[in-house]
């Protein structure tokens, strides 16, 4: 179970209470329910508030729903328990997904994998040669965000806070893809810095990171084919015949597990970023992942005399998969995202 598949299973888990009367009628049933990693000290996986919202229409206390919800959760496929903590909060421990499933869905999904099943393709947009440039780069990033969770209420958030006047045409001077990139990492009620960083080629620049963090990806997976070798997510071992040994599986190194964790919240973030309207969220989570590729990009390929093995695509595979989150990620934003850099 992903992420965002446990915030439709919750959704679903409340409204079976109101049906069953185990709930009051009145109850909220809500169309979106927020589920967030649990915070340092916290419990499980993931956390989520629901049963406040659920409470103030039920007008019972929070605790009280939110045994209610935990007990209809507790059959579930993909959760292996569920905890209330404090007033009312539940808390999620999700039973590990195999790493090869997650990746062969990112592969077989490419940049629309973490896109809803009723996705809204995005039209062309025709704003005015004039509007200002942050507001339009905001409203353009919002919609598209909106749009791939299967949601047509576009639109920029009510406060964008324009290009500073002493920043001039932000676009001329950086680029358009440096400039739409500073311009959506802050919220939009703040306004964006712009300085010679966003020029730098090198990984001090967080611009420059995930757009080489993508083109390593690809480089990666060109240097696999020159030593005769492609990406195939780890398998476990099948019944090996009289005259084959199967390779043994190599279980996760920290840096895989992370990428892993990654790759399976990204459906998650962009749902909270089409929920809060902010792109900015969508940033900060490509520059985490581009820092997990760069350091795990180490171990991908066989070094030496070393021979390509089961392990070495399976890598291949994790290291594609988050270069396709990086392409999605920035396609979303408005930002290109290069083969070679």
């Amino acid at each position: 179970m992903t992420p965002a598949d446990l915030s439709s299973t919750v959704a679903r888990a409340v409204r079976r209470a109101v049906e069953d009367g185990e709930l009051p009628a009145a109850a909220e049933v809500p169309e979106r329910v927020v589920i967030e990693r649990t915070r340092p000290g916290g419990v499980g996986d993931y956390a989520t508030p629901v049963a406040f919202q659920v409470a103030r229409a039920a007008r019972r206390p929070p605790a009280e729903v939110a045994r209610v919800i935990a007990e209809g959760l507790a059959a579930e496929p993909g959760i292996e328990r569920v905890e209330i903590t404090g007033a009312g909060f539940l808390n999620f421990t999700l039973a590990p997904r195999a790493a090869a499933g997650l990746v062969r869905e990112v592969l077989s999904r490419g940049p629309r994998y973490g896109y809803a099943d009723d996705a809204v393709e995005t039209e062309p947009f025709c704003w005015a040669p004039t509007a200002e440039f942050r507001r339009r780069a905001v409203h353009e990033a919002v919609v598209r965000i909106l749009r791939s969770q299967g949601r047509g209420d576009g639109g920029a958030p009510s406060v964008v806070a324009p290009v500073a006047r002493r920043d001039g045409d932000v676009a001329a001077a950086y680029g358009r893809d440096a400039a739409v990139w500073a311009a959506l990492g802050v919220p939009a009620r703040e306004t964006p810095q712009f300085g010679a960083g966003l020029l730098v080629q090198d990984e001090s620049s967080e611009f420059f990171l995930v757009r080489y963090a993508h083109a390593r990806a690809k480089a990666l997976g060109r240097g696999a084919a020159r030593l005769g070798f492609g990406a195939g997510p780890a398998e476990k071992p099948g019944p090996a015949g009289p005259a084959e040994k199967p390779e043994p599986a190599e279980k996760p190194g920290p840096g895989e597990r992370e990428l892993l964790r990654l790759l399976a919240e990204y459906p998650l973030v962009l749902e909270a970023a089409a929920h809060r309207r902010a792109p900015e969220q969508l940033v900060r989570f490509l520059v985490r992942v581009a820092d997990e590729l760069l350091d795990f990009q180490h171990c991908v390929l066989p070094k030496g005399d070393e021979k390509p093995s089961a392990a070495h695509r399976a890598r291949l595979a994790l290291a594609e998969a988050a270069g396709t989150v990086l392409a999605g990620g920035l396609a979303l934003l408005g930002i290109d995202a290069p083969d070679c850099l």
